[in-house]
């Protein structure tokens, strides 16, 4: 029977569901069909197969070949089937032994000259790969990718004569050595350039320790977008699953995977006219937006209230749940997107509220109107409000006055963050009501002192709970294994942006 069977990949989300590729050869006129809901590049692969193998010296089967894509239901895109088609019809027409398909994986687009060239999305596909204990045939240029993976065996190819001399034993695939340890990102940048701004250093420090969301407010030029890139310096290092769950997002975008960024904690700023769809994701085959490209990273909203309010609110269910469904009619894609939230806006559309020297004419109602594109919901989200003032001028010409260093203030959110993985096993940011109760045993006068800032400040039960979490953020940095009426008093700081900077009377 000239029938053969080939496993591949195909790509979901993250995820890579296994895909069969079954090749038979019948009688009748010479015809090639691809069924199993294949999309246009993948109907156009029987081309490129079809030149791949006479170019190479195979005898192309004139004969009816019907490939099937299975399972059925499960779309199937790109040119990732091209290798195992060709392999497939190979076998089937016996110029390749059957039996060496197994155990075997293969991926990779054909050139019409038979070369491997590179496809997306080839670390989700090792990941599930590792798990059926088989190899991965795959293009070079996606080895260094493949390779992350951990007790997977990957075979790189350069031409389809390599895979076929590798299957027939003349010649094997040598495995390839993972270079993961080689860096070459350009530096992240240090907390001790920027000067002055102890409050917004000492919110940016709890924030890293405690993974909470943090917004800055303050006129242009004072530091904003300068402290918050320096944020990823001092957070913990990823581990080793969440390196992989952020590189694998990356793997499927538009912007490819790569190397030296291994391990690093992504940094994305989108900008302000970025629609919903760029924020989280979609298209007619859904694609990670920037809040899944930030996973386990840092989001940085700059000019915040001049992001479109619908676009704004679709960030309220990712902030809770760490996670954006894609629905579409024909099927349901779930991302990841555990980031960590950092905004920055100006106090009123001028941006000079109350200035020294009077260069702000903004009225309270403008001001009120300028705010208000921030809804209470996504705010109440928001774990640290801070204002980020002008700095003196005498500071800001001294050359000599230099701050912290981000590997200092490292160690010290290093420090917190062991102390939250040694209790919960997780953030700080992250904990549920029960697990918090439990963590903060509270004393009679810090009942009544949250009491009295729930009647005076308005607080909903969310903002109470994210007070008591950077409260313990706040003691884990102290190192003290009680929280205390100080810990409390100071994360209250941290709330009710509106009443940083009054509004104008005029």
């Amino acid at each position: 029977m000239s029938l053969a069977i080939v496993h591949s990949r195909a790509t979901s989300g993250i995820q890579a569901p296994p895909v069969t590729i079954e090749v038979h050869l019948s009688g009748g006129l010479p015809s090639l069909s691809i069924v199993g809901l294949p999309e246009t590049a993948v109907k156009e692969s029987k081309d490129r197969v079809r030149s791949a193998l006479l170019n190479s010296l195979f005898e192309f089967p004139m004969r009816r070949i019907t490939i099937n894509l299975a399972p059925a239901d499960l779309p199937k895109e790109g040119g990732r089937f091209d290798l195992p088609i060709a392999l497939g019809i190979l076998a089937a027409s016996g110029q390749i032994p059957k039996d060496s398909l197994s155990g075997h994986e293969f991926i990779g687009e054909l050139a019409l000259t038979g070369e491997l060239r590179a496809v997306k999305g080839c670390l989700p596909v090792a990941l599930q790969t590792s798990g059926q204990k088989r190899k991965l045939v795959l293009p070079r240029e996606n080895a260094d990718e493949a390779s992350l993976v951990d007790e997977l065996e990957v075979l790189p190819a350069q031409h389809l004569l390599d895979v076929c001399a590798h299957l027939q034993g003349s010649a094997r695939l040598a495995p390839h050595i993972s270079q993961s340890q080689i860096s070459t990102a350009d530096a992240i940048p240090d907390l001790s350039d920027v000067k002055g701004q102890p409050l917004a250093r000492r919110a940016l420090e709890i924030a890293a320790a405690g993974n909470h969301n943090l917004i800055m407010l303050g006129p242009p030029g004072t530091g904003k977008t300068m402290l918050a890139s320096r944020l990823p310096g001092i957070l913990p290092p990823l581990n080793q699953q969440q390196a992989l769950e952020s590189a694998a997002i990356t793997s499927i975008s538009h912007q490819g995977f790569e190397l030296h960024n291994w391990r690093r904690r992504v940094f994305r700023a989108p900008h302000h006219t970025a629609s919903a769809v760029a924020l989280v994701g979609g298209g007619s085959q859904p694609r990670p937006g920037e809040i899944s490209l930030a996973h386990h990273g840092v989001l940085f909203l700059d000019e915040l209230p001049e992001f479109d309010r619908k676009v704004l609110e679709v960030l309220r269910e990712p902030l809770e749940s760490g996670r954006v469904i894609i629905s579409r009619a024909a099927s349901q894609v779930e991302f990841p997107a555990r980031f960590q939230l950092v905004a920055a806006m100006n106090p009123c559309p001028c941006g000079y509220l109350g200035d020294e020297r009077g260069r702000c004419h903004c009225t309270s109602e403008q001001v009120h109107r300028y705010r208000a594109r921030i809804s209470g919901p996504l705010l109440d989200r928001i774990d640290l409000h801070i204002e980020v003032p002008n700095l003196p001028r005498d500071l800001l010409l001294d050359s000599r006055h230099q701050g912290e260093s981000s590997e200092s203030v490292r160690q010290r959110v290093l420090a917190a963050h062991q102390r939250q993985m040694q209790r919960h096993g997780k953030a700080n940011s992250t904990l549920s009501n029960t697990e918090i109760e439990a963590s903060c045993a509270l004393t009679d006068s810090d009942k009544s002192l949250l009491e009295a800032s729930i009647n005076k400040l308005g607080l909903s039960s969310r903002a109470v709970h994210r007070i008591l979490k950077v409260a313990l953020t706040i003691a884990d940095l102290d190192q003290s294994d009680r929280l205390q009426t100080t810990h409390i008093m100071e994360a209250l700081s941290y709330r009710q942006l509106e009443k940083r900077v009054s509004p104008p009377s005029h």
